[in-house]
Formats: structure tokens, sequence, C-alpha cells
């Protein structure tokens, strides 16, 4: 079967990376549909997509759709995404910059030859910035408890960059609004009994004063969807 990839870019108050994003996923040939959800920014992030679209005109490729909501957290605006995904495959693209665009055909790569089903982009096994010392140890953390709780040996479970079949995806049904969905993504493929492949890819990892949002409240959180959907 043809592999098509749609890629949906939840954005929230990203303005000074947002165009950058853009235009990076807008180069890579492999990525056929663009689908932005923009969260209910107030940084001014609609208005720059907007310009970004503009400028583009005419050009047909990727098809680039955009959809706004009100705030209600990553999950909730990747739900809204991908009721509108038409590609065979979904990837997860933040519009912060710290996910190259650049590795998508790495993630590909497995898929068109048949050797996975769903691929994760490994932000641990390939070159990267130093992340915030208590985001790495709870990066770790959550990790290790899923390898434990799931029987499996994955090296990032938390990374954006899930390349996973539209059709599985949808009938995960994820319920999170919040940055919990990565481990709720991760655990329902692993309760389904899904192999996940991994390849390395890079990661600029930035700072609060960057812009950063994920916070130890959302550890919490992802703590408890660990739990919860293991002895559920």
């Amino acid at each position: 079967m043809r592999t098509t990839l749609s890629v949906i870019i939840p954005v929230y108050n990203e303005a000074p990376t947002i165009q950058s994003i853009l235009t990076r996923l807008t180069k890579q040939t492999a990525c056929k549909e663009l689908i932005i959800v923009d969260d209910g920014s107030t940084d001014g992030s609609l208005r720059l997509i907007k310009q970004f679209l503009t400028r583009r005109g005419k050009q047909k490729k990727p098809i680039i759709k955009l959809f706004t909501k009100q705030n209600g957290g990553k999950g909730s605006a990747i739900r809204l995404g991908l009721e509108h995904v038409t590609g065979t495959h979904v990837l997860i693209q933040d519009a912060d910059c710290e996910y190259d665009p650049e590795d998508i055909p790495a993630l590909l790569k497995p898929i068109q030859r048949a050797k996975a089903e769903v691929v994760y982009g490994s932000r641990f096994a390939g070159p990267h910035t130093n992340l915030l010392f208590w985001h790495r140890v709870g990066n770790h953390l959550l990790n290790f408890l899923v390898n434990i709780l799931y029987n499996t040996t994955l090296s990032d479970m938390e990374t954006c960059y899930k390349l996973i079949p539209t059709s599985l995806l949808r009938q995960l049904q994820v319920q999170s609004d919040c940055f919990a969905i990565e481990p709720e993504i991760t655990c329902k493929l692993l309760k389904r009994g899904v192999k996940i492949y991994e390849v390395p890819i890079s990661y600029s990892g930035r700072d609060f004063s960057q812009g950063k949002k994920i916070t130890w409240k959302d550890g919490i959180t992802a703590l408890k969807t660990i739990f919860l959907l293991r002895f559920s």
C-alpha cells in the first residue's frame, strides 16, 4: 500500500517559531498534508500562520489545512486535527522547532520497507542538546515505568515524533486533552500488542525562557495515565 503522510501541528503561542517550522515542513516532499490546529493562541501565532499561507499563494503541495479552537490543550488539538486527516499515516509535529522535519524520511523508511507498523523517533538515541535536568529525570522515570508495566524496552515513549497508521490512531480513541496524550498513545498501542520500532532523531530542547510549557504537573498527570491504562 502506498504511504501518504499527514502531519498534525498543534499550535499554542508559538509566534517565534511557527513560520520557521511550517517552512521546514513544506520542504519535505514526504509530507502530503499539513493540518494546523491553533489552540487559542494569544500571541499572534494565528496571524503569522495566515501570513504564511498568504505568501504561499496557490501552491498545491503539500495541502495545508488550518483549524482554530478555544484553548484546550495539545491532546484536544490533535483530536481535532485527526478528524480531518486524509493520509494513510499520521505524524505529530510540535511547532516549537525542537523536532527537526529533516528526520521525517528516517521515520518513514521502516514503514516503506514493511519493517514496522508504528515508528517512534528517539531523542535519546540521536544527537541532542543538553536537556533540563529534572525534565530528563522525569522522562527516564516515566519511560522506566512504561517498560516495566508493559514489558517493553522503549528508550523514549514521550517523544512527539510518533508515526502511526491513521486507522490505528483513530481506533485508540485518545481522550487526554493535555500532554498526557503522549503516554496515552504509547500505553494503548502496547496494550494492543503493537511492536514499536525506534529510530534516532535529533533534538534541540528549549527551556522555559524560550517558551517551554510542559511542567512537573504534566509529569504527575502522565504518571496517573500510565497506571490507569495498565490496570483498567
